[in-house]
């Protein structure tokens, strides 16, 4: 039998009478936290390296999809099968430069080209379809490739560098003023410009802070071990000159 039949029918025998009393307690909404969960697992596991690590990670995401299919088709309203059926429709959908005879020249035609094609499916926005709960530096840079595509953007990464520049101004001037309204809005439009910046130079910015939060947690621990080695006094008593004079030597170590 094929595997992906076969975790399918292993799905419908937890949630079958004799199945699993868990998995036949699980709805869309409790099983929500475990679709992101999976989904930060999968990256996780790609940033390893490791492909063992990664398919197994691939697996538990796939998993869940297989769930809320399987729960879907209990009540009635899809099964897998149109889950895969929709997605392979789409695909041929919008690429009619492969399934077709639209002939196009590069990849930024491509997405041109398929805006287009969800505008003619209803879409009001070029913007619709970008998911809400999405991590924001993500949906920043979501929400510029959409309007990039329709030819909103920077000529070049300078623009958005001297856009960064205008920024940092206006949020020292609404530190200035002390209203706390405008300088989380200032703040947040740095981030905005930030993002951008990355975007034009190909660099994620979610998995640039991802990896700069990991370089942090693992230099930082070093420091704790260090002073735990040492024996003389704990962390909290050492002053900030101490722990940033450590910091460095980690740094540079």
């Amino acid at each position: 039998m094929n595997a992906l039949y076969k975790l399918v029918e292993v799905m419908q025998l937890l949630r079958g009478e004799k199945g699993c009393p868990w998995d036949r307690e699980q709805t869309h909404e409790t099983l929500k936290p475990y679709l992101v969960e999976e989904t930060y697992e999968v990256l996780h596991a790609l940033d390893s390296g490791e492909d063992e690590h990664f398919k197994e990670e691939l697996g538990d995401l796939l998993l869940q999809i297989i769930f809320h299919a399987q729960i879907a088709s209990e009540e009635g309203r899809f099964t897998i099968e149109d889950v895969a059926g929709s997605i392979v429709e789409k695909l041929v959908r919008r690429h009619p430069h492969v399934f077709g005879d639209t002939e196009v020249n590069g990849s930024q035609e491509v997405l041109q080209n398929w805006e287009k094609i969800k505008k003619s499916e209803g879409k009001k926005s070029v913007l619709d379809g970008v998911p809400d709960h999405l991590p924001a530096l993500l949906k920043a840079r979501r929400v510029q490739e959409k309007v990039k595509r329709v030819g909103f953007d920077w000529n070049s990464v300078d623009g958005a560098f001297e856009k960064l520049c205008e920024e940092l101004q206006e949020l020292k001037e609404a530190v200035a003023k002390g209203k706390k309204e405008g300088v989380e809005e200032e703040f947040g439009d740095i981030l905005f410009s930030i993002v951008n910046i990355s975007r034009f130079l190909g660099i994620d910015a979610e998995d640039s802070l991802r990896k700069t939060i990991r370089k942090f947690i693992n230099r930082f621990h070093t420091i704790e071990e260090r002073i735990g080695k040492m024996g003389k006094k704990p962390l909290e008593e050492h002053t900030l000159d101490e722990l940033d004079e450590l910091w460095e030597d980690v740094k540079n170590g």
